[in-house]
Formats: structure tokens, C-alpha cells, sequence
């Protein structure tokens, strides 16, 4: 049976009360606006969260996968923009932990600690989404340098104002690809020859910083590399499992938000002389919604558990997100049906919930693309 640990419960309830005062009154406003939510990131600096999985020499709390679930999900059931921003900044911060120099560690890790800095991470191109193979980004070595060109799209957590840096993967070895070919690149906001493109205007989680990033003849110092030369396939699928248990964590933050909002609604409105939430049907809703949450949370849970006992978490990973992120679709719609055509108007927060969870299904990986990793782990 799963238990929290009282150190767990802990952590939960402040992540829940912090972002219930602090971030669930911003996410309309964020959502109206498209800002970045700047305040926001620096409060949960302060608050020991954006380094959540950092280790404590670094400036971080020190904690494991299972409490990067814990807090993801309180984070986005407030406010979809922020949790992204947040799911992101700690897959960052885990591929920096298990790749990085201690000179890169003390300078990346420290600015987000210690000064509220975020990155990025740089892998999708406008012909390279679910097909990593197909990158078209290189990094040329010049002496001392690698000389980049090629540009990345749709990339989180950077923006006019946001986002000190990014890493980067590129390919190093056009004959080998993904089998030793590329590299992985950490790339100051301010080097010469990187600069940013469209800042994309987006369906949901539109306060999320989503942009184009373009590299003309970008020199990037060799003591820049992340890891080794070579292995930036490698980099980049690990941080892709450590993502996916980030935004399985929000899906379900997000869906919690959905289900909280139709529960609430469905005891409110009356039609009939009653409230809705006397009806069968509607409870028969709710209950398939909960079941549905529940399982989906367990599963990222379980991906996480296994990550922090160093065991093989791939498919757990691809399982949890696939599954957390088709279930908070299907939970948002149907909040959206129990709030009727209510639920279709901006005056309910359902409408912007339901907006938001779309892209889930998509990044990190499609849910085609997660049923593709589980089925291959079944058949080796």
C-alpha cells in the first residue's frame, strides 16, 4: 500500500496552501494576458520549490522524484501556466544533476536557487517533434568552440524576459546520429549568435513562455558541453523520462482542478427543484472522473518511486504520462458537460481547465508516441 511519509504530507500541505493564496488568484489573469508569471517563480525561490530536486550543496531542498510529483500536481491544480513553468524547470534541473560538471552545476543550479533563474530545454525542431533522429541543429567544432546553426521551436520557460538559459542538443556526428552523433549544449540567454524567434501564441497555458530559438554561427565554449560528446541522445531521451513524470504530475494537478470544479458545480446548480448532484447519471460522472484520477496518480507515483531506487523507469514513465494525460482530457470535457453551457463560457474556470489540458496529450511525447515506447518494452 502507498503511504506519504509525514516529511510527504508535510510538503503537500504547504505546496497547497502556498499556491491556493499565491498562484490559483493569478491563473485567470495569466491566462487573460499571456504574461510569464516572473512574481510568482521568485516565491517559489524563496520558497526552497524551484530547487526542489537540487541537491543542498547546491542551493536545493534536496528531495526525490515522488515529491517533484507531490508538488507538480498542488502547483497545477491552481494554475496550468505555472505548473508548466515549474514540471519544466525541474526536468532541467535533473539533467543538469546527473550531467553536469560541478562548475556547471554550481553556476546553473545556484542562479535557480538562489536567484529565481530558469532554463530551458532544447530539443524540438520544426522537423524534429516526435522523430529525435531527425534533428537539423549542428555544432561544429572550431578549436575550442562549437560553432551552432539551426534553430528549435516551440521551447518552454523562454521568452522576451524569461529564460537565462537553454540546453541544447545538436548534432556533432551527421553518420552517427542518434547512436553517438549528438551533443548536448548548455547555452547562455546572451551568447552571441543565439537569439529568440516567435514567442508562439498559444491555445492554453498561456502564461507559460513557449518560443523559436535560432542559432546563426553561435560560438559556444567547449567547457559548455553537457556530458560527454556524443551523448546528447542519450541526455536527451533521460530527461525526456524524468519529463514525462513531471507532466503525468500535472495532468493530474490539472484534472484534480476539473474534478474539484464540476463537484463543485454539480452541487450548486439545481434544475428540476434539485441539485444536479442528485442525478445518477451526472454521479456516475463523478465517480468514473475520481477512479480515473486516482489511478492516474498512482501510476506517476510509481514511475517516480522507481526513479529514486535507481531502477528502469522508461515504460512506468510513458505509462503514466499517456495515461495521466488522456485522463485529464476526458475528466476536463466532462466537467465541461456537467457545467453545461456554462462551462462553455470564460466566466467559469472550467473553460480555461479544459483549454489547458489539451497540449498534454502532446508534448513530451504524443500519447501515439508513449504507446509506441510501452509496446516495444513489452515485446524486447
Amino acid at each position: 500500500m502507498f503511504e506519504l511519509s509525514k516529511e510527504q504530507q508535510m510538503l503537500v500541505k504547504m505546496v497547497r496552501e502556498f499556491s491556493e493564496r499565491e498562484i490559483a488568484p493569478l491563473a485567470e489573469e495569466l491566462d487573460r494576458t499571456g504574461e510569464f508569471p516572473n512574481e510568482t517563480t521568485m516565491k517559489l525561490c524563496k520558497l526552497g520549490l524551484l530547487g526542489l530536486n537540487v541537491p543542498r550543496e547546491y542551493g536545493g531542498a534536496g528531495l526525490k522524484d515522488v515529491d517533484k510529483v507531490l508538488a507538480i500536481m498542488e502547483v497545477a491544480r491552481a494554475c496550468s501556466s505555472t505548473g508548466e513553468m515549474f514540471a519544466v524547470q525541474l526536468l532541467v534541473n535533473d539533467i543538469i544533476v546527473h550531467h553536469g560538471t560541478e562548475a556547471q552545476k554550481q553556476k546553473y543550479l545556484g542562479m535557480t536557487c538562489k536567484e529565481g533563474k530558469i532554463g530551458a530545454f532544447g530539443l524540438t525542431e520544426p522537423g524534429a517533434g516526435s522523430d529525435a533522429g531527425g534533428l537539423q541543429t549542428t555544432a561544429v567544432q572550431d578549436g575550442d568552440y562549437y560553432i551552432l546553426n539551426g534553430s528549435k521551436c516551440f521551447i518552454s520557460n523562454i521568452g522576451p524576459h524569461e529564460g537565462e538559459y537553454v540546453i541544447v542538443i545538436a548534432v556533432t556526428d551527421k553518420a552517427k546520429r542518434t547512436h553517438g552523433g549528438m551533443t548536448a549544449f548548455l547555452v547562455d540567454r546572451d551568447t552571441p549568435g543565439f537569439t529568440l524567434g516567435k514567442l508562439e501564441d498559444k491555445m492554453g497555458i498561456r502564461g507559460a513562455a513557449v518560443s523559436e530559438l535560432i542559432f546563426e554561427d553561435c560560438r559556444v565554449h567547449k567547457s559548455q558541453i553537457l556530458g560527454k560528446v556524443g551523448k546528447g541522445f542519450h541526455i536527451a531521451m533521460s530527461g525526456l523520462d524524468s519529463g514525462r513524470v513531471g507532466i503525468a504530475s500535472q495532468s493530474c494537478g490539472e484534472a484534480q482542478a476539473a474534478l474539484d470544479a464540476a463537484i463543485e458545480y454539480a452541487k450548486q446548480r439545481s434544475q428540476f427543484g434539485k441539485p444536479i448532484a442528485s442525478k445518477q447519471g451526472l454521479q456516475w460522472y463523478l465517480a468514473e472522473m475520481a477512479t480515473k484520477l486516482e489511478a492516474a496518480k498512482l501510476l506517476a507515483l510509481k514511475a517516480a518511486d522507481l526513479r529514486d531506487r535507481g531502477e528502469p523507469a522508461g515504460m512506468n514513465a510513458s505509462m503514466a504520462k499517456f495515461f495521466a494525460a488522456e485522463t485529464a482530457n476526458e475528466i476536463a470535457a466532462k466537467a465541461v458537460q456537467i457545467h453545461g453551457g456554462y462551462g462553455y463560457m470564460k466566466d467559469y474556470a472550467i473553460e480555461r481547465i479544459y483549454r489547458d489540458a489539451r497540449i498534454l496529450t502532446i508534448y513530451e511525447g504524443t500519447s501515439e508516441v508513449q504507446k509506441i515506447v510501452i509496446a516495444k518494452e513489452l515485446l524486447k
